[in-house]
Formats: structure tokens, sequence, C-alpha cells
């Protein structure tokens, strides 16, 4: 017999992702369960435990961390994929990739005063969303 928990949760996944498929939805089910889970409310767990889901198992993340990126930047690049698998599955909600602490960077082609006081050959820290990716041509 489930828990109220567990029927909140499954009430929850339903509500917010209604065509993901079985083997998915168990998946999301079971980490949204989890221990470390309970202190959150089922449709924060639920959330999480979703877009934790598809960021491991349908997109390029796992890769990307291979290869070095830092865990925000990989995060950046997979945003959309995230939100296509979403759109699949006919979610009610997206992930939206917010700026944080971003927006005072200047745009490109804008020159910052802090970029024409570095030496030649010293590269300006850029925040993750603007640096070019390695394999980027």
């Amino acid at each position: 017999m489930a828990t109220e928990r567990q029927k909140s949760i499954a009430k929850n996944l339903t509500a917010l992702i209604p065509r993901v498929p079985f083997l998915d939805a168990e998946a999301i089910r079971s980490a949204a369960g989890s221990k470390h889970m309970r202190s959150l409310s089922p449709a924060s767990a639920i959330w999480l435990a979703t877009l934790a889901h598809v960021r491991h198992q349908h997109t390029d993340y796992d890769e990307l961390r291979d290869e070095g990126y830092e865990k925000d930047e990989a995060r950046f690049f997979v945003v959309d994929a995230i939100n296509a698998v979403l759109d699949q599955w006919g979610a009610t909600r997206h992930l939206v990739s917010e700026p944080d602490g971003d927006e005072d960077w200047p745009d490109e082609g804008e020159t910052d005063e802090s970029e024409t006081d570095m030496e030649d050959g010293e590269a300006s820290a850029l925040p993750p969303a603007r640096r070019p990716r390695p394999d980027a041509d």
C-alpha cells in the first residue's frame, strides 16, 4: 500500500509530465521518493528528480563533464536539450537559464575597462554562458 507521500509524488508526476515513458517515470518517481528528497514538497521533489534524470539520461551532460566542463557550464549547454525532452513529455513547465551575475558583462564588441588594462596574451575571464566551447569552430 502506498503512503500519502508516494501518492502525492505520483499525482505530481502525472500533472508535470503526463506523457513521460513508463521507464523514465519509474526512475523519476524513485528518485523523488528518496531519503534526501523528503524535506522537499512532492512537487519540488518531482521537478528536481525530473531535471536530474533528463540531464543525465537524455542529454550530453555527462560527456561534457568528462571533457572537463564545470558543472554550471555543462548545465548551460544542455538547457535546450532538457527542454526538448520536457516538450516531448508534455511538461507543464520548462527549465529557464537565468543569468546569475552575468548582467554586468559587456556585450560582444563592447570594451570593458578591465579588458584594456590587461597585458598581451592574458585572456579575459568570461562567464560560462559567454565562453566558447573548445570543440566549436
